[in-house]
């Protein structure tokens, strides 16, 4: 997960804050879409384990949006972060993924590796912890990056 973090969050070196917002032809999102989307799956599984510790019951993926309604709950993640800096929104990223790594640690091989484990993560799919984490970190910064490279074309920048 680390290593993939450290190359996506490179491919924002070259990007001007005046540019944050800008979206391209062929690309789904502006630079600061793609941390925002990022900064709300991180914060949302840190927040599913943190409320599950404290006896909250959790609604995934949130109280307020369903699984059926992820295209507002993007747009959540978009208004919520979208407000800060390039420079903050890699800053607050880096501290997330760094508590995820440091939650993965406290786990034991049974907890994030076999699904029920905790009731957040009990689905008709069954996914245990890894999986959740693995498609909300590792797989779209690995996806993003190629959206990255090509913003960055389009731009003239890379």
């Amino acid at each position: 997960m680390k290593n993939r973090y450290l190359l996506y969050d490179k491919e924002f070196d070259d990007i001007k804050e005046a540019d944050k917002d800008l979206l391209k032809a062929g690309v789904d999102k502006t630079p600061s879409q793609n941390l925002s989307y990022q900064l709300g799956w991180t914060h949302l599984l840190l927040q599913w384990e943190y409320d599950e510790k404290k006896g909250i019951d959790v609604k995934t993926p949130t109280a307020d949006y369903k699984w059926n309604n992820l295209k507002g709950l993007y747009e959540s993640f978009y208004n919520q972060y979208g407000v800060f800096t390039l420079v903050q929104q890699r800053a607050l990223l880096k501290k997330q993924i760094n508590e995820i790594i440091e939650w993965i640690e406290s786990l034991d091989h049974e907890t994030l590796f076999l699904p029920e484990q905790r009731k957040w993560a009990t689905t008709p799919a069954k996914w245990p912890i890894w999986k959740w984490i693995h498609i909300n970190t590792v797989a779209p910064f690995k996806n993003f990056r190629t959206q990255l490279r090509k913003w960055n074309k389009e731009t003239g920048t890379e």
